[in-house]
């Protein structure tokens, strides 16, 4: 398992503002605080999230939160361009130029009051994206200090072994749960330990709490007794499923609920039963696992 700067748990800042409880400065001040007080010292942002005003909504907060920078890292998205009057854009797309990366970053960094980012990811893959000018414009912001680490999020081996012909990749940010495990059966995580990229992963806790289904009953009727055997609430159970995977997977959590953030850590703390661990995903596939 790589080790890495980040925090086991990651602050996700999504629903933090317009997107979600759109929340105070105050209100955001007390999650930082939550966070660091439970061991979380990583926030996850991208720079569209709120379109484009949570990273500012955010960096007001933390610019008056009395928080050292040198305890906390930032990590933030740059590449999708929604449609926005701001930006005169009509059409959702991806823009990896030189240009843009670098203007993105630098607004980001104005945005969340800080002078430099702990990991740039690039958000989505573009078709159009091209290795020697994202290299080029990684280099210069590295040598510059405006970002110590660079990975891509969402990205398929191939695409990120594109990039990697110009620049090394540390992170790659997927969708992965016990209700989205492709990654772990197409040779996406593999691929990521084999070239020793480190996985983050958004929405950890899958559909189970979203949908009332078959796949979701038989889960919850699973976790519920292994919830008392293992003295943990079911959504840190389904954290521990995940931090067991030997890629070293960071999850990333969006709860805007301080009771729920202090109990996030406790899933670094189950040591979860090999049997217990393949119960969830047979649960989850619906029959015995291949």
């Amino acid at each position: 398992m790589n080790k890495t700067p980040f925090s086991r748990i990651i602050a996700g800042t999504m629903t933090w503002g317009v997107w979600g409880k759109n929340c105070s400065k105050n209100q955001m001040i007390e999650l930082m605080h939550c966070a660091l007080e439970n061991g979380i010292t990583s926030f996850d942002h991208a720079d569209i999230y709120g379109d484009y005003s949570t990273e500012l909504a955010f960096g007001n907060a933390f610019s008056n939160s009395k928080i050292d920078r040198e305890k906390i890292q930032l990590i933030s998205k740059c590449g999708i361009q929604k449609p926005s009057e701001e930006r005169n854009t009509k059409v959702k797309h991806y823009n990896y130029s030189k240009e843009y990366i670098i203007w993105s970053v630098e607004r980001s960094l104005q945005h969340l009051q800080t002078d430099y980012l702990d990991l740039l990811l690039l958000h989505r893959p573009s078709p159009l994206m091209q290795p020697d000018e994202i290299a080029e414009a990684i280099e210069k912001l590295k040598s510059e200090g405006k970002i110590l680490d660079f990975g891509v999020s969402n990205f398929t081996p191939s695409q990120t072994d594109l990039i990697q012909t110009k620049t090394k990749i540390n992170y790659n940010q997927i969708e992965f749960s016990v209700t989205q495990f492709d990654a772990m059966l197409n040779g996406s995580l593999d691929h990521m330990q084999i070239q020793g990229i480190t996985p983050m992963c958004w929405s950890p806790l899958g559909t189970i709490f979203r949908n009332d289904d078959d796949q979701s009953q038989r889960l919850k009727k699973l976790a519920t007794p292994l919830s008392l055997k293992y003295n943990v609430s079911i959504d840190v159970l389904l954290l521990a499923w995940i931090l067991k995977h030997p890629s070293g997977i960071l999850p990333v959590c969006g709860t805007t609920d301080k009771t729920r953030m202090a109990n996030l850590m406790k899933a670094t703390t189950v040591e979860m039963e090999l049997e217990d661990w393949f119960a969830f995903w047979t649960e989850s596939v619906g029959n015995t696992v291949p």
